[in-house]
């Protein structure tokens, strides 16, 4: 799924122009940023669960050359599906 997909859907349900579908996808990709960055996840009730989980710094292989590397702690982001996508897929 892309932001064109996503602004293309928008566009087809309420009959506006693709601009304004655009920036409808704009503002909808950047409210979930947003509210991942504050609140650390939210849910889309007959969707899923999107959390925010930290990761413990480590180390790896580079693939290439099979030397270790060191990686950084961080953040990532975890989805959970919602019993109804389960059964609808």
């Amino acid at each position: 799924m892309s932001k064109a997909f996503i602004a293309a859907v928008i566009q087809d349900s309420i009959d506006c122009t693709g601009v304004a579908a655009n920036q409808a996808a704009s503002d909808l990709i950047s409210a979930i940023v947003k509210e991942l960055k504050k609140e650390g996840g939210f849910t889309l009730p007959s969707f899923g669960t999107f959390t925010v989980k930290k990761t413990k710094a480590r180390k790896a292989l580079n693939p290439r050359t099979g030397e270790p590397v060191k990686v950084k702690a961080g953040k990532t982001v975890r989805f959970k599906a919602s019993p109804n996508l389960k059964k609808a897929v």
